[in-house]
């Protein structure tokens, strides 16, 4: 019997796959499709994304292959130009190394953490496809469409917006799907449009749509979209609105796109969870779903690792509210569109971007602090620069990077006991044991709000999905709760 079997091999499946064979859990990831996929769907990552995928070894490779968002070009009737942003560009902070959404098609997402998988000793089992799944206390038994079945003792359903295991389990998908709002997307190669811009096409009444064409970095192809119209082929489309001035040379991977806005009540039945799109569906509109599904991933494979069922059931905790609020979002830009609003392409909301999502108030919020500062317990913990005792540079983030929880200990290394597991954390100028992370210029200090120059330590579990759980200011507290135990037991 195999620990986990993830059902879906899009970027969430995959995700939760490198987070258990990193950590050697067995497991085995199963597709329906005969073939990875091949279309650009959901091209854009979020910052907090990038983060997760630098955790697991890929932003230098995300970032070679894809490109900031390009300035959009809207053609007016009349021949006339509109260059406009759709977010003006942030300049990386200590805290926040990468501030900017950034463009990948979804289909290099999905080959990069495929490959990574691939390093790390699992594979994807192509053209395999669940029909139906049984549970009894021991395990669960997924029955395959060719006759034979997988006995798992977790399954993770991450097949998509018409998943078979969350329609087996029983869970409904609730909220509403816009069939009036549809859209054709293809990946097209085109002739005679510069790719420095993201080009749209207005009607006549300057608020409607009728073209988009955005160029996908790292490839020669364009991301095509355009609500249904009076022509029958895409080659027609690009002909009659560009006035001829734009040719497509050939037509890749297209889809028929409507507008569904669902999510379930439940992340989890029995020994069984959903993640990704199989548990929450989006709008396109501010590049959430994707995002929101590999965050689900994040979160979960650390916790089927652990075999702590208690933990387990934090998932659908801590997860659930985040699809809900996120839902919204890309729900209010989408009616923003529909509706035609000015700024409907506008994308400067500091949410999009999910650094800010966080479980305060969740079930592993330990904040035990007398006096904690801006950064509490169930906050994303920030980045900082700064250097070894050798003088090599080194980020919090390297620190964190791994499969593993960390302690962070601010302050002086006297105060915690020598058998408390730590990775302390010094200003410059004072002593540093073997293996601290010297700051530098302060900006970890500053990032995680916590005076310097104040006695003792402070201690911070940082969970393995790097996010705060049990913060003390009385080292010995650091053994005592339930959260730290659950969050960081090496640490512990």
């Amino acid at each position: 019997m195999t620990d986990v079997l993830v059902v879906g091999a899009g970027p969430t499946g995959l995700t939760l796959a490198c987070e258990l064979a990193r950590r050697g859990i067995d497991h085995r990831l199963v597709e329906r499709s005969p073939r990875p996929f091949e279309g650009s769907r959901g091209k854009g990552l979020q910052p907090r994304t990038l983060e997760v995928l630098d955790d697991l070894g890929l932003v230098d490779q995300v970032l070679a292959d894809g490109g900031d968002y390009p300035v959009l070009r809207v053609h007016l009737d009349g021949g006339a130009l509109h260059d406009m942003r759709m977010a003006e560009p942030n300049d990386p902070r200590p805290d926040v190394p990468y501030p900017n959404g950034w463009m990948l098609p979804q289909w290099r997402t999905a080959e990069l953490l495929a490959r990574r998988l691939a390093e790390l000793g699992g594979r994807v089992e192509l053209g395999v496809e669940v029909a139906g799944l049984t549970q009894d206390a021991d395990g669960v038994t997924a029955a395959l469409a060719d006759g034979s079945s997988i006995r798992a003792r977790h399954l993770v359903g991450a097949d998509g917006g018409r998943s078979a295991v969350r329609r087996a389990l029983g869970v409904g998908f609730e909220g509403e799907t816009f069939e009036t709002d549809r859209m054709t997307i293809a990946d097209v190669l085109l002739d005679g449009l510069d790719r420095d811009h993201w080009h749209v096409w207005s009607g006549g009444d300057q608020s409607s749509f009728r073209l988009g064409l955005c160029p996908l970095p790292g490839t020669d192809r364009y991301q095509l979209t355009a609500p249904p119209g009076s022509v029958d082929t895409v080659e027609e489309l690009v002909e009659s609105v560009t006035g001829g001035a734009v040719r497509v040379l050939d037509v890749g991977w297209r889809s028929e796109f409507r507008a569904n806005v669902r999510m379930v009540d439940r992340y989890r039945v029995g020994r069984a969870f959903l993640a990704g799109d199989a548990a929450h569906v989006h709008s396109p509109a501010g590049g959430q779903g994707l995002n929101t599904g590999i965050q689900d991933a994040y979160n979960l494979g650390w916790k089927l690792a652990s075999g702590d069922d208690a933990l387990l059931d934090t998932y659908e905790a801590e997860r659930l509210p985040v699809a809900a609020a996120v839902l919204g979002i890309s729900s209010r830009l989408h009616g923003k569109i529909r509706d035609g609003v000015e700024d409907a392409m506008r994308r400067d909301d500091p949410l999009l971007r999910q650094l800010g999502v966080g479980y305060r108030g969740g079930p592993l919020d330990d904040e035990r602090r007398r006096a904690p500062g801006a950064v509490r317990s169930g906050d994303r913990a920030p980045d900082a620069p700064g250097h070894s005792p050798d003088g090599t540079p080194l980020r919090i983030f390297d620190v964190l990077r791994g499969p593993d929880a960390v302690l962070l200990a601010f302050g002086d290394p006297a105060a915690v006991p020598p058998d408390v597991d730590a990775r302390h954390v010094v200003p410059a100028g004072r002593p540093a044991p073997a293996g601290a992370f010297v700051d530098t210029d302060g900006h970890a200090f500053r990032a995680y709000d916590i005076d310097p120059d104040a006695p003792g330590a402070v201690l911070l579990h940082v969970r393995p999905d790097g996010y705060l759980g049990t913060c003390v200011d009385a080292p010995e507290q650091v053994r005592t709760g339930s959260a730290a135990r659950r969050a960081a037991p090496a640490a512990g």
